[in-house]
């Protein structure tokens, strides 16, 4: 009796990673290391937009805010067209107003 072996095929979906105008600039106005930090953490919604300790953001739909440190990041997923759009980056105490 022979033995065979199944290929398991997977697909990754990956999404585009959009930035407003006002998140890029208010992302070039923090402080070198702090851009340093959040831009790995930008890029990683690429590969899954519903990182470990996102938050939805109630009262609007799709999106989301994600925490590092005493900063925020608030984005939109829209699935069907596979885009995570950053909207505002900014300090905790900023980031609501």
């Amino acid at each position: 009796m022979g033995t065979s072996k199944i290929g398991i095929v997977r697909t990754w979906l990956v999404y585009k990673v959009e930035l407003k105008k006002s998140a890029q600039k208010a992302l070039l106005g923090l402080p070198k290391p702090i851009i340093q930090s959040l831009t790995p953490l930008i890029d990683s919604l690429s590969g899954n937009p519903y990182p470990s300790g996102c938050k939805k953001l109630s009262g609007l739909d799709h999106t989301y805010r994600i925490r590092h440190g005493d900063y925020r990041i608030v984005y939109s997923v829209f699935d069907t067209r596979l885009i995570v759009q950053i909207i505002k980056i900014g300090h905790r105490k900023d980031i609501y107003r």
